[in-house]
């Protein structure tokens, strides 16, 4: 209790500097409990999310499976409305007069009722066509229990009966388990991976240097107290007093602070998220890791700081040299990179490891040991560089800078780890970013969208045509089926497209196509249609303006080679060029297809170009899935989010620890001045002292950010095992780095020649 009174009389009567320090370290903290709130709140936000679609499931029972139930009969269905996908569950009523409601409503909709999403209810404003898919009238909105996120399009609608396959009995809503997660399992441990690396790691450091700030002058504090009679045990308690006491209120303070950006944050939202604030509010766990995890990492600094102080007063009092940095330090970097060494070389021989379970463990493992290695080596090889540099160089900037790094190794820590860490994040977020690539990217570079003709009028097949990122435009029809005597349909596809526009969509360059010609299709990698063969003729129905017409196709003689895209849907049987069928008509029959750039943002701008044009059509995207593209677009946000919060958190933890620093250097840098050295020489080694261990720093997270992101590449199980696009991206990334550090560092020097501060040297 001595040393707790003791250590708050201390903070609060130091003066007017200390007071303005300790300003400095709750503001800081709080910078960084805020960060850590943000990346323990994603999960509760997922969960959330996740916890009210299950609720809203409907429940089955096996007695009411076989149709002896009182309740009705209920199917769901989900199309593609651009980008979104809108979801529509149907309810036919039963015989009992009480049917159980759905969160989010007091009662199921009646025959011919609708009740809404909010998002839904503005679009349905903005877009009247889309009531077409959601008949009845809209008798409510649905609350929000009842709705996964703000901007989901879902509604109810009430109908008089359900014949439709799929559709089945239920006796109530909520099921244990949700039929499809916000982000699966596994990508959601892609998030997890990363936000290890990119904001944890970073965000350690820079609480561990807020809780380190004027180290010199705390450390020569304590050894007055140590002095005057107080014991090493309470020496340091008194230190880590005033830490614990700066994290505390900035843990309260960052946690105000993540409450109004989450406000802020659940009305913007991110691209493939939304969430309502009450799904971001700080859980029971992320308060206790906030308000007990910082103080307890606060206390271990404080008392890890305070120790020197308390067992060598006089050395402290008299600035005596600062003893070598542990090498022990040396070790996680090395285990860290040794597990990155094994998968790279595990992949360059051929033998990938198939156990992801054991890689689950080692590869994120690999992030912490190197993670922290860098942290712990960059003392030793500062201090190791600085002294062979200062006694080979003949430069007066190189020796002075060398010789302060040499005596001061500690302070690189602190000034350089938390960018050297933001260039290693930056390396593990390209390796995700690579593996979700291979995961959710087509093998085709193109893309096809499928619509029924007879769900486009002419108008909006011309304007189909202008939607940005569009490259062709093709017909696949399918003609008049017919019976054999055995009962067996037959019939064929035509591909109504020219022969450039058949080169366009194809994997490989077409054989034997002639414009104006009708010829059969055949894909050497693609099963034959043993209906398509020579000869035989077959009808197709067109549609003209002054009503239909048959048109009669023999299946020609003449073959046209086209490699398709594996899947294509315009893989057809024969090539029909439009100057063949007769003059306005158009197949009824048919599938309008679009094609563009098979890139997941180029997909979702097309996907919303041809809801804008044809809201009511159903699209068909061949080879892709709608939930897919939504995952991936929530999962580069939450990559965007924690490296815009591993940048903030290194910048951060940069500007701190240079400008506490400089602070502390204000003695030395008046008493060279005072002997007569320039302003400017000044600069110049305060520039090398920073970019000197810096440099050190970025090299070693460039090598070892590469181990690891092909490490993780590696044991991701994809094609893709090396990174090397990647590369002058980083390289671009330390050497801005190194620049703003080197500019931030010239300020440092002032103008101002305060001879006080030399008074007692």
């Amino acid at each position: 209790m001595r040393e707790l009174v003791l250590g708050l009389r201390l903070l609060t009567g130091s003066g007017r500097g200390n007071r303005i320090r300790f300003a400095l370290m709750v503001t800081g903290g709080a910078v960084g409990v805020c960060c850590l709130a943000i990346v323990l709140s994603v999960s509760g936000i997922l969960e959330a999310r996740d916890t009210r679609i299950a609720d809203r499931q409907t429940r089955a029972s096996d007695a009411l499976i076989g149709g002896h139930g009182p309740y009705g009969l209920t199917l769901s269905r989900e199309d593609p409305y651009g980008s979104r996908m809108l979801t529509r569950v149907f309810f036919a009523p039963g015989t009992a007069e009480e049917m159980p409601a759905p969160p989010g409503l007091d009662r199921l909709p009646r025959p011919g009722e609708l009740f809404v999403s909010p998002s839904l209810a503005k679009t349905l404003a903005a877009q009247p066509g889309l009531k077409q898919r959601l008949p009845g009238r809209q008798a409510g909105v649905i609350g929000r229990e009842g709705v996964a996120d703000p901007d989901e399009l879902f509604a109810y609608v009430g109908v008089d009966s359900v014949k439709a396959p799929g559709a089945s009995r239920f006796d109530g809503f909520g099921s244990r388990y949700v039929d499809m997660r916000t982000v699966e399992s596994g990508a959601l441990d892609i998030v997890r991976f990363t936000m290890v690396g990119v904001v944890l790691l970073p965000l350690v450091v820079f609480l561990s240097v807020c809780a380190r700030l004027s180290a010199a002058s705390r450390a020569r504090r304590l050894a007055a107290l140590r002095l005057l009679g107080l014991s090493q045990k309470a020496t340091q308690r008194v230190n880590a007093v005033e830490t614990v006491v700066a994290a505390l209120l900035a843990g309260l303070l960052g946690l105000g602070l993540y409450a109004a950006l989450n406000q802020v944050g659940a009305r913007v939202g991110l691209p493939g998220l939304k969430w309502y604030p009450q799904d971001g509010a700080p859980s029971a766990f992320t308060m206790a890791v906030c308000l007990i995890g910082c103080p307890l990492l606060a206390w271990v600094v404080g008392r890890a700081g305070g120790r020197e102080a308390a067992a060598s007063p006089l050395a402290v009092r008299r600035t005596a040299v600062q003893r070598r940095p542990h090498r022990w330090g040396l070790i996680p970097l090395m285990a860290g990179t040794g597990i990155g060494v094994g998968y790279c070389v595990a992949g360059a021989t051929g033998h990938a490891p198939h156990d992801t379970g054991l890689s689950a463990v080692l590869v994120p493992t690999a992030v912490i040991l190197v993670g922290g290695g860098l942290a712990l080596t960059l003392p030793v090889l500062a201090q190791s560089l600085a002294r062979w540099v200062a006694t080979s160089t003949r430069s007066f900037v190189l020796s002075l800078a060398m010789r302060r790094n040499e005596v001061e190794s500690g302070s690189a820590l602190r000034v350089a780890t938390g960018l050297v860490l933001v260039v290693f994040a930056a390396s593990l977020t390209q390796g995700v970013l690579v593996e979700l690539d291979q995961v959710y990217r087509r093998d085709s570079p193109l893309q096809e969208y499928g619509l029924d003709r007879h769900e486009l009028s002419d108008v909006q097949d011309a304007r189909l045509r202008k939607i940005p990122h569009v490259l062709q435009r093709a017909e696949v029809a399918e003609s008049v089926r017919k019976q054999d005597a055995e009962g067996f349909a037959h019939s064929v596809t035509a591909l109504v497209a020219t022969c450039d526009q058949l080169a366009a969509v194809t994997e490989a360059p077409t054989e034997g196509c002639v414009d104006g010609q009708v010829q059969r299709l055949v894909d050497p990698d693609g099963l034959p249609n043993e209906d398509a063969r020579p000869g035989r003729a077959f009808t197709f129905r067109l549609s003209l303006e002054g009503g239909r017409q048959a048109w009669r196709l023999r299946v020609p003689e003449s073959v046209v080679r086209a490699p398709f895209y594996d899947p294509s849907s315009l893989a057809a049987d024969v090539i029909v060029p439009p100057s063949a069928l007769p003059a306005g008509a158009q197949p009824e029959d048919a599938t309008i297809v679009l094609v563009s750039d098979a890139e997941l943002g180029t997909a979702r701008s097309v996907l919303d170009g041809i809801a804008g044009v044809a809201p009511l059509a159903e699209v068909e995207p061949v080879g892709i899935n709608i939930d897919g593209i939504r995952q991936v677009a929530l999962i580069k946000s939450l990559l965007a989010v924690g490296m815009a919060l591993g940048l903030v958190i290194g910048v951060a933890a940069y500007l701190v620890a240079a400008g506490d620093r400089a602070v502390e250097r204000r003695g030395q840098v008046t008493a060279l001045t005072l002997l007569g050295t320039r302003r400017r020489t000044l600069r110049a080694v305060q520039c090398a002292q920073v970019v000197m261990p810096l440099s050190i720093g970025l090299v070693l997270a460039l090598v070892s950010g590469k181990l690891i992101e092909s490490s993780y590449l590696v044991s991701g199980g994809g094609a893709v095992f090396w990174d090397g696009a990647g590369v002058p991206l980083l390289l671009a990334c330390a050497l801005g780095v190194v620049a703003i550090a080197a500019l931030g560092s010239l300020p440092l020097v002032g103008r101002r020649i305060d001879p006080e501060l030399i008074r007692r040297d």
